[in-house]
């Protein structure tokens, strides 16, 4: 990596020149030798230091012993031997002989990589060729490359994760303008995909931040990933001089003044459209989705971990800190249920009027879905879908309960019970293929206002009520962080007897997931990846450091108990 002197340089003229006459090889050619003997990892420290000091006293050395002791006791970044199919070799402790599987998964992978001027830079969402209609399964996604960005991590070869967390940081820069009306400064695209110019004779790329998706619906999860995916590059090669540039701070800020901004809003949780995450066609999400809270939740917490305490990071530290205090008690207290909250949300009683009141957002009772009380199991719970004034969408959502418990905004114990929610009710959250993105599916006259007539949201088809393999190695890393391998084993065994045989698709369909997904492509890039994250996290769990955050213990106060959250 260049000097920082360098480094202000090139980014003061980013924003002037087009952004695909960055040379990417000026930050390849002199990057320093990864540092793997730093006493403490650049996020081993709580909110309350934090808060307390003002900032990180230094990335590379600072003082205190053991945060990183255990973690770097288990990993050696780089990847160490390879095997012939291209991934790691097994350490002796977690020796076995890899799957056939694992070597198709990872050629598969590399014929989707991307190049840009000579350069890997990310990967497209799927290489079917048997498709009639490319639309824009050719472009590479933000979301979609997160689970390639962790493969090659965990693989060793950081460079094509740098080359994609560089392009997509300049393509930041760009106006966004979609019929005429500006986005906010510091959105992310939603994909960009590379071009070649005739006139110009050279390759450019062109982004998409909305202006072409189904609905015009601009992504609020792109910014999130983004950062999430700088901290995992940062942990797993030890090398902090790209999170330090002033590109990427100014970056991480734009990205967070966004979602801090102050307006009419009275929650801490995020207000946001439907079709802007995963779930990117209208499946009655808008309002705060669980996905984007524990997303959001989990940028913040990376952005505090990577941001500097100079004067503008400061600032921002102060304010993420304040909002993490406010949006881990909220989330905590009014989006969990379990048997005894459901119990107390029957008994509810409406139109309480000042701060006594008990049922806070005037949720009736009558709105308790009838299949919810066959569903709950009196042991287990789960983050419900939303929470808005009078609405409580009871929906199960996999992503966000996931990334719930590797952020740490699950407590140890709703962890626990996350889990044990997926063990009662196996059949209907994974089935014969893992996952379900969301249960139940909704259909009839529900589905007619919800999805307005979505022919590809049809019930348990697609977003509602549909099997996605990429998220299997969202449940592996939940898995392993509360210590429920059987669980993951046994998801991981249901995807491999399926998924090659099928030819890699997209989603499968049906209640148990039985059926390839109606227009599901073959060949997508993040299931091929997801189902390599999951078998080398299971192969070493130590890889899980890099997507996990540990519980911050400046969060836990005041200390809630479950079964009386909505009463505090």
């Amino acid at each position: 990596m260049e000097s920082a002197a360098s480094m202000r340089k090139a980014s003061s003229h980013a924003s002037l020149a087009d952004p695909d006459d960055f040379d990417l090889t000026r930050l390849l050619n002199h990057r320093p030798r990864i540092n793997v003997d730093r006493q403490r990892s650049f996020d081993d420290r709580s909110l309350s230091e934090l808060s307390a000091t003002g900032g990180r006293g230094g990335w590379g050395g600072g003082g205190g012993g053991g945060g990183m002791e255990s973690y770097e006791s288990m990993y050696s970044p780089g990847g160490g031997l390879r095997s012939l199919c291209g991934t790691p070799a097994s350490s002796t402790r977690f020796s076995f002989e890899p799957h056939p599987l694992v070597g198709e998964a990872w050629e598969a992978l590399r014929r989707s990589l991307v190049c840009f001027r000579g350069q890997p830079l990310g990967t497209i969402a799927a290489v079917d060729h048997s498709a009639g209609e490319v639309l824009n399964y050719d472009q590479v996604f933000v979301r979609d490359f997160v689970p390639s960005a962790l493969a090659f991590l965990m693989n060793g070869e950081p460079d094509i994760v740098l080359n994609f967390l560089v392009k997509t940081l300049l393509l930041q820069g760009w106006e966004k303008r979609i019929d005429r009306f500006k986005l906010g400064e510091g959105a992310m695209p939603a994909s960009f995909k590379v071009l070649k110019d005739p006139k110009r004779g050279v390759e450019k790329l062109v982004a998409d931040f909305g202006e072409s998706a189904i609905g015009r619906v601009a992504p609020v999860d792109s910014g999130f990933w983004w950062i999430i995916i700088l901290r995992a590059y940062t942990k797993s090669t030890g090398d902090v001089s790209l999170a330090e540039t002033p590109m990427c701070q100014k970056g991480i800020r734009l990205i967070m003044n966004q979602c801090l901004a102050e307006g009419f809003d009275t929650f801490p949780t995020l207000l946001c459209a439907d079709g802007c995450c995963m779930i990117d066609r209208r499946m009655g999400v808008y309002g705060y989705p669980i996905e984007i809270q524990a997303l959001f939740f989990m940028a913040l917490r990376c952005a505090l971990l990577m941001l500097k305490p100079d004067a503008e990071g400061k600032e921002m530290m102060e304010r993420i800190v304040t909002r993490l205090t406010a949006l881990s008690y909220h989330m905590r207290s009014y989006f969990w249920l379990d048997f005894q909250q459901l119990n107390d949300i029957y008994r509810f009683k409406t139109e309480e009027y000042s701060h006594t009141a008990v049922n806070k957002f005037n949720v009736n009772p009558e709105s308790i879905p009838d299949w919810l009380f066959d569903f709950m199991p009196t042991r287990g719970g789960y983050f419900v879908g939303n929470v808005s004034p009078a609405r409580m969408d009871f929906r199960w959502f996999a992503l966000g309960n996931c990334v719930a418990i590797l952020a740490s905004l699950a407590t140890p114990d709703q962890a626990a019970a996350i889990m044990d929610l997926i063990e009662e009710r196996w059949e209907e959250l994974v089935g014969d293929m893992p996952v379900k993105i969301c249960y139940p599916a909704i259909e009839g006259h529900e589905w007619q206002t919800v999805t307005g007539c979505d022919p590809k949201n049809t019930r348990w088809s697609y977003h509602n009520g549909g099997s996605w393999p990429v998220l299997l190695w969202l449940l592996t890393a939940a898995c392993i962080k509360t210590g429920r391998l059987k669980i993951a084993r046994r998801a991981i065994d249901l995807a491999e007897a399926r998924l090659a045989r099928d030819g890699w698709p997209e989603y499968y369909d049906g209640k148990l997931g039985r059926y390839i997904g109606k227009q599901a492509r073959k060949f997508q890039t993040w299931s091929i990846a997801g189902y390599l994250v999951a078998k080398m996290m299971l192969e070493d769990p130590s890889h899980l450091g890099m997507i996990s955050l540990e519980e911050d213990k400046a969060m836990t106060k005041p200390v809630l108990r479950r079964s009386a959250s909505w009463t505090v």
